[in-house]
């Protein structure tokens, strides 16, 4: 098989393996009472494909995952706050990643806080008013915990999915 038709298949995998984890997310009864603010433990897949494959891989991977689960699950609006978010978080992961020493974690907890802040960039525009700036703080803190929460699994699989693509070339 071309390396080609691999690498198209291990996305497909990935992508359907965030859509699967973003549903079961759904299903959990996690309120910690701040509105907005959940784990997003299928972003570890992208942090995944984003050291595995490469900023387009990972984009693709993210986009399908919101397309299908905000069709599935959601609606428009669920659909703008994800990808803001997501694209926000991939372009700050992606710099961040280059930072020389700069490890899987860091990264993770880059992309958690930058999701929150691209999220509230356009809940401002919907609400038209820059006074939910104030929540920042609150975003701030929670990107850091559940980037970390998405590190800790990433850097696991990443370790055993690495060995199974080095041994199948496609990375």
């Amino acid at each position: 098989m071309s390396k080609n038709i691999k690498r198209v298949a291990y996305i497909g995998l990935l992508a359907a393996f965030a859509v699967v984890i973003s549903y079961v997310e759904s299903l959990l009864p996690i309120n910690i009472g701040i509105p907005g603010v959940k784990p997003g433990l299928a972003n570890f897949v992208i942090v995944i494909a984003l050291y595995e494959f490469n900023v387009k891989d990972a984009f693709m991977i993210n986009l399908i995952r919101i397309l299908i689960v905000g069709m599935m699950f959601g609606n428009l609006f669920s659909i703008l706050f994800s990808i803001s978010g997501a694209v926000v978080s991939l372009i700050v992961m992606a710099l961040v990643k280059k930072i020389k020493g700069m490890s899987l974690f860091g990264v993770s907890v880059a992309g958690g806080v930058a999701h929150n802040v691209g999220q509230l960039i356009v809940a401002a525009f919907v609400v038209n008013t820059y006074t939910i700036g104030y929540y920042i703080p609150v975003l701030i803190i929670a990107g850091i915990i559940t980037g970390i929460l998405v590190g800790i699994p990433a850097s696991i699989v990443r370790g055993v999915l690495h060995k199974i693509l080095v041994s199948e070339r496609i990375n």
